[in-house]
């Protein structure tokens, strides 16, 4: 059995114009050569695909279940054809992206919906690691690209732009002691604090230590979950408190001591060494374009 993508094509036009004479418009072609590719394909299938009895072409029951296959038939071909024309324009195959989860979610979809009309054949694994563990992706070659909160010391080989602040907010469930007063910077010692936690064991997980006592935890939601059952407080960001439904269990105290928002600078993150293909330098040019909040301080690159 023998069936050509002409064939195919042939009949998927047919079966979409209604007749032959319409499929021979849509692929300029000779109604005959049409009508023949469409004839041979049911005899190598051994089945008839149009009922020829009215004046137009009718699908039978097995021509409107082939017709599906078809579709799918002619569709691979076309991703096999993109594909190709990708390979030969040097576009990767494949990124992975490590985003910490300070960077609003929100903001993600419409990133990536453009990046896949940008690049529809480039397979991407976006990775959710924290603070230090996105660094380390990108130096061993885990990851292409990674957003992340800024380290003090980066590595040396990897390249770095500031791409956005995000505020953090200190928080605490609503029948905490931290709720009830005023709050001074002492107090916040006093009592337990809950911090995100990064598998490395590096400085930036001790960057926003306060208290004497703490809970370290690999996620901003199951913090809130925490913090709203009066375990203890925590510095959470904006966007992560609006899409929680923790949010009206939350407080944020009355401080004695600061306005209560603290800038945490979001960087974009390559290593130096590896080549930068255009889907790369496309998700590149994009985060620093779509910055994040407002201007906290200095914007570093590198």
């Amino acid at each position: 059995m023998a069936v050509s993508l002409d064939q195919l094509q042939a009949f998927v036009a047919a079966a979409e114009a209604g007749s032959f004479s319409g499929a021979a418009r849509t692929l300029r072609k000779a109604q005959s050569a049409v009508s023949t590719q469409v004839a041979n394909l049911e005899a190598d299938l051994g089945l008839e695909l149009f009922s020829r009895a009215g004046r137009n072409p009718v699908l039978t029951p097995a021509g409107e279940r082939l017709l599906l296959e078809a579709r799918v038939v002619l569709d691979r071909r076309e991703h096999l054809i993109g594909v190709a024309r990708s390979l030969e324009q040097r576009v990767e195959n494949r990124l992975v992206v490590a985003i910490d989860e300070l960077y609003p979610e929100h903001a993600l979809g419409a990133l990536f919906a453009a990046f896949a009309r940008a690049f529809p054949h480039v397979e991407l694994e976006l990775l959710f690691p924290l603070m230090e563990d996105v660094s380390r992706m990108v130096q061993s070659g885990a990851a292409d690209l990674g957003v992340m909160w800024r380290q003090e010391v980066l590595p040396t080989e990897l390249g770095f732009q500031t791409i956005g602040w995000v505020p953090l907010k200190l928080v605490c469930g609503r029948d905490h002691p931290l709720a009830k007063a005023r709050v001074e910077w002492e107090e916040l010692k006093r009592h337990r604090q809950i911090l995100v936690a990064a598998r490395s064991d590096g400085p930036e997980k001790r960057r926003l230590r306060v208290a004497a006592e703490v809970w370290w935890v690999e996620s901003h939601w199951v913090i809130l979950e925490m913090v709203k059952h009066g375990i203890g407080w925590a510095f959470v960001t904006d966007h992560v408190i609006a899409a929680s439904l923790t949010a009206p269990y939350l407080v944020t105290p009355d401080l004695q001591f600061d306005q209560g928002d603290w800038p945490i600078a979001l960087e974009l993150v390559w290593h130096k060494q590896r080549p930068c293909g255009p889907a790369a330098a496309w998700l590149r040019e994009r985060f620093a374009a779509e910055r994040v909040g407002g201007s906290a301080g200095e914007v570093r690159a590198d």
